[in-house]
């Protein structure tokens, strides 16, 4: 069985807690992605920040992009995946939470990054196919 560590994209870079939301914004762009991990002062995974979240929690809701955290950002328990997980496990993972992206975690440190494309690469074309329409259902 191949594992979550096996089919990552190692080296996921995170945003800090305390950084603001026009920093994680010019993250995002720099690294070409729709989400970065926010990561605690403390090393954990405090949650994920999406381009989306920038959106709509904070300038359509009118806050202040240099003023706000991307940890305000972080609420509830991150989803995410153990390294040494299968692949079956990352897929139920993504569809029964509806994520495109787990952080990948090793104890309590971010390894890395899987997504959807990745679990694409990594599975069968039917499995693939099934959490592409898992995830893309309304």
């Amino acid at each position: 069985m191949t594992t979550a560590r096996e089919a990552m994209t190692a080296g996921a870079e995170c945003i800090g807690e305390n950084d603001t939301i026009r920093e994680a914004a010019k993250r995002l762009k720099e690294l070409q992605v729709g989400s970065v991990p926010i990561c605690g002062t403390d090393d954990k995974l405090k949650g994920m920040v999406t381009d989306r979240d920038i959106a709509i929690k904070v300038v359509a809701a009118g806050l202040d992009p240099d003023s706000t955290t991307a940890g305000s950002l972080a609420k509830g328990k991150p989803v995410t995946i153990g390294a040494d997980d299968t692949l079956e496990e990352a897929l139920r993972t993504m569809s029964e939470h509806r994520v495109r992206r787990l952080p990948v975690i090793d104890g309590h440190q971010l390894v890395g990054m899987l997504s959807q494309a990745d679990l694409a690469r990594a599975l069968p074309d039917e499995a693939a196919g099934d959490l592409i329409q898992a995830i893309s259902q309304d």
